[in-house]
């Protein structure tokens, strides 16, 4: 096993096709199908299905796939860690944002990398917390923004943020700042609501469960982006923190009130892994990422949010 056999294997697995595969690799076909039978001939197994419209993964070649991500990227890492020497700290640093501050930070978390370490490579990987803290266990990331978790003998913690949901609709539902909204009130209107095990699903299930109330999700979803467009669309009223819908409260396609007995708060920390090492380069780029939630928190562009750090 080496590394063209892994690059060409998890190539065709993204693409489903030797030829495209083999373009995107600059190769000529038969090299791209050869360094996969040689990686089959290795491991003793069949990874691919050779069906008309294209390659399938077998379940051992879905099994690989996680294997030679965390190979290629840990390969990736050394390369950059070490070209990076040259200019003092270097390396590739991959953190995880989720969604609803992915664009608030990438910006001038990126700007800041750039301009103080010129030698470190930022990669920003968006996802929700249950995703990112996987990632975070298995090196798919170096330290990623987690809300509801605690630290544990994989993850080590630190509290940065903190900040209350709100309810959200279209400008029609008339919610208001100054007239905040109890939980109970929400009782029989269709919500919008990410799918369990979401973080603020889960805060707001807990906090329905120690109230003794029962809510109607008329909709779940996964994505951020549709449960936003949803209610603004008037299919229901959703509960999110203000930053996610921050400009579109500014341009009045939005409305939102905070949300009180119980007021659910979340808290936004910083994941470092605590089963590795952490390098230089991920250290020095953390530091960043702390500076610029400070200053988002100090300078009010981040909404409701209470800064925590030292």
């Amino acid at each position: 096993m080496d590394f063209k056999q892994l690059r060409a294997f998890l190539t065709v697995a993204d693409t489903g096709n030797v030829t495209r595969a083999a373009e995107l690799l600059n190769l000529v076909q038969p090299a791209v199908s050869r360094q996969v039978r040689l990686l089959e001939e290795d491991i003793g197994v069949e990874l691919f299905e050779r069906e008309r419209h294209g390659m399938v993964l077998t379940e051992a070649g879905r099994s690989l796939v996680g294997y030679a991500r965390r190979v290629m990227l840990e390969l990736e890492r050394a390369r950059a860690e070490i070209g990076g020497a040259t200019h003092g700290v270097g390396g590739l640093v991959t953190l995880g944002l989720l969604p609803s501050i992915c664009d608030l930070l990438a910006g001038p978390l990126v700007s800041a990398v750039e301009r103080t370490y010129p030698g470190i490579r930022s990669r920003i990987a968006m996802g929700y917390a249950g995703t990112l803290a996987q990632w975070l266990e298995t090196g798919e990331v170096d330290a990623a923004l987690l809300y509801g978790v605690e630290g544990s003998r994989l993850i080590q913690v630190k509290a940065l943020v903190e900040e209350d949901l709100w309810v959200v609709g279209p400008p029609s539902a008339k919610l208001r700042k100054d007239r905040p909204v109890a939980l109970a009130s929400l009782a029989g209107k269709p919500l919008i609501l990410p799918n369990r095990p979401h973080g603020i699903r889960t805060l707001v299930d807990h906090a329905c469960a120690v109230s003794g109330i029962e809510l109607t999700i008329s909709t779940e979803t996964n994505a951020l982006s549709v449960q936003r467009s949803l209610a603004l669309g008037g299919h229901g009223l959703t509960i999110l923190p203000p930053i996610a819908v921050a400009a579109d409260i500014a341009n009045k396609l939005a409305s939102a009130a905070p949300l009180i007995e119980p007021t659910i708060t979340r808290t936004i920390v910083l994941a470092l892994p605590a089963n590795r090492a952490v390098g230089r380069h991920v250290r020095k780029t953390v530091d960043l990422l702390v500076d610029c939630i400070r200053d988002t928190c100090k300078r009010g562009a981040w909404p409701e949010a209470r800064w925590l750090g030292e």
